[in-house]
């Protein structure tokens, strides 16, 4: 099965991160997550009840990013796959990129990260 959908670029500004600059001023981060999940049934029906709702997704990755301060983008990632996971029994696994843009570390980059993928626990 190769069927996805995915929110890409989601920006969220928090005070996550081990320094004390990070949890003082802050930063943007940017999440993408990828989920798989069988399409099939929402091809053919046309209904939003057969699929994931993007903007529900959206709102519970918000309520992570924007919430409690966390000291790794480790720990949000997991966080989030787990509520996606726990919330939505269609998707078979969720993947979750979260990348800062200009942390505060010396040097000249495009950003700095973490990728993990969760296999939601219904479905093994």
């Amino acid at each position: 099965m190769t069927d996805t959908i995915f929110l890409n670029g989601m920006r969220f500004y928090g005070f996550h991160g081990v320094l004390e600059a990070e949890n003082d001023i802050g930063q943007i981060f940017v999440v993408d997550v990828v989920l798989k999940v069988d399409l099939s049934a929402a091809g053919k029906s046309d209904s939003v009840d057969d699929t994931v709702n993007y903007a529900e997704v959206y709102a519970d990755v918000k309520e992570i990013m924007e919430g409690e301060p966390k000291n790794l983008l480790e720990h949000l990632a997991t966080l989030i796959a787990k509520r996606i996971n726990s919330h939505y029994n269609r998707v078979l696994e969720t993947k979750v990129r979260i990348t800062k843009e200009t942390p505060p570390i010396p040097g000249h980059y495009d950003g700095v990260g973490i990728e993990i993928s969760r296999v939601n626990s219904e479905h093994d």
